[in-house]
């Protein structure tokens, strides 16, 4: 009994692993980005009442009414883009599922796909499982510097797509308008697609500006913008994300949305379209502040052990130097950091193709305050 070619090119993700390894040792997960903050009641209390209120057939392929419109004033708001419920967006599950869908609806065999490195791991394994071919452009630490002459190197007759992934993960590179706009101009030029995942556009820190790609000019029929309010509501488990494209290129997406997913959990639907419409300006400004908060004191942690953080400038992860420690790879080094304090995170190998990734270990921050608090001290004594 064999398994399908495909299924063979896919790795076990490091995030999975690390996890299980640290509930072995009941320790301090920080591998997972699983959101341990609370859920604003009004997004519960949405979900809950459309409960009540019948609303749990199947939903829309592309999401219910309520839901789009409520992205398509954020959109408009917010990200500057322009888009029309009923056409443009594709509601599906989570960010992971509209990436997905989207590489399922518009790559082929063969087709290259750049990213941009330390990558997120899923982003790659969406690309290999339809059979595309991922092709890394490095970015230089601390601050993730793009290197646009590799990238206009790496751009061939059979690139199909640039991937941007802003707010980062797990860098938590933040790309200025400038950096986009560079982009955008050797996307016209090659003509290539771009697609974004902005999953984290409201964990933007030190004053910094979230620019959608798809709100430049000459890019909204060129951009693929992928969302969604798994982190922003801190409903992980919920699977709620989006997708905004071009019309034909949003029926496509759609199509397999449907064929994958056949539609979005429909209460939840409800919950999150609640929060969107409840939740004002203070709800994103207060939430920018605590996990800025929250990465001020983990990053000083790191700093105090010894094991100097990439300071992520958006989004709630850290890249952490590890190299001091005892271990030939990340995994080894993971593994040992877990053992001593009992904090888990993801070794960096999971985000670099080639050796750079053994310096680095990712964490997630998006934990309780009490959770972190006792993670930061962890590392600290660790020094010791």
């Amino acid at each position: 009994m064999k398994k399908s070619d495909r299924t063979a090119r896919l790795a076990q993700s490091d995030i999975r692993a690390m996890t299980l390894a640290c509930a072995k040792v009941n320790g301090i997960n920080m591998s997972q980005g699983v959101c341990d903050t609370p859920v604003p009641p009004v997004v519960v209390q949405g979900a809950q009442q459309a409960m009540a209120q019948g609303h749990n057939i199947y939903s829309r392929f592309d999401g219910i009414p309520e839901l789009r419109q409520a992205i398509a004033g954020k959109l408009a708001a917010y990200n500057r883009i322009t888009a029309d419920s009923d056409v443009n967006i594709t509601v599906s599950a989570g960010a992971t599922g509209s990436f997905q869908a989207t590489c399922m609806a518009l790559l082929n065999p063969g087709d290259e796909v750049i990213l941009f490195e330390p990558f997120y791991a899923y982003h790659i394994q969406a690309i290999v499982a339809v059979e595309a071919v991922p092709r890394c452009v490095s970015m230089r630490p601390p601050d993730w510097t793009v290197d646009f002459k590799g990238l206009e190197q790496a751009i061939t007759s059979r690139t199909k797509a640039i991937v941007v992934n802003t707010p980062g993960n797990p860098s938590g590179k933040v790309f200025t308008r400038r950096e986009l706009e560079q982009i955008a101009e050797m996307a016209c030029r090659h003509d290539v697609m771009v697609i974004t995942d902005e999953i984290y556009e409201y964990f933007v820190f030190d004053g910094r500006e979230h620019v959608s790609m798809a709100s430049l000019p000459g890019m909204a029929d060129r951009t693929i913008t992928i969302g969604g309010y798994s982190k922003t509501f801190s409903i992980t488990g919920w699977r709620i994300g989006y997708s905004v494209a071009e019309a034909t290129w949003a029926k496509a997406i759609g199509a397999m949305s449907d064929v994958l997913y056949v539609c979005a959990p429909t209460p939840l639907q409800h919950g999150v379209a609640a929060g969107i419409r409840a939740l004002g300006p203070s709800f994103y400004s207060d939430l920018t502040k605590e996990h800025q908060q929250k990465r001020d004191r983990f990053c000083g942690a790191l700093a105090k052990a010894g094991l100097p953080p990439a300071v992520p400038q958006g989004a709630y992860y850290v890249l952490a130097d590890v190299s001091r420690l005892p271990g030939k790879t990340s995994r080894e080094r993971a593994l040992y950091l877990l053992d001593k304090t009992g904090v888990a995170g993801v070794p960096g190998e999971a985000f670099f193709e080639g050796p750079e990734g053994s310096r680095f270990m990712r964490f997630c921050m998006a934990k309780t305050d009490t959770d972190l608090e006792r993670a930061s001290q962890a590392i600290e004594r660790f020094k010791s």
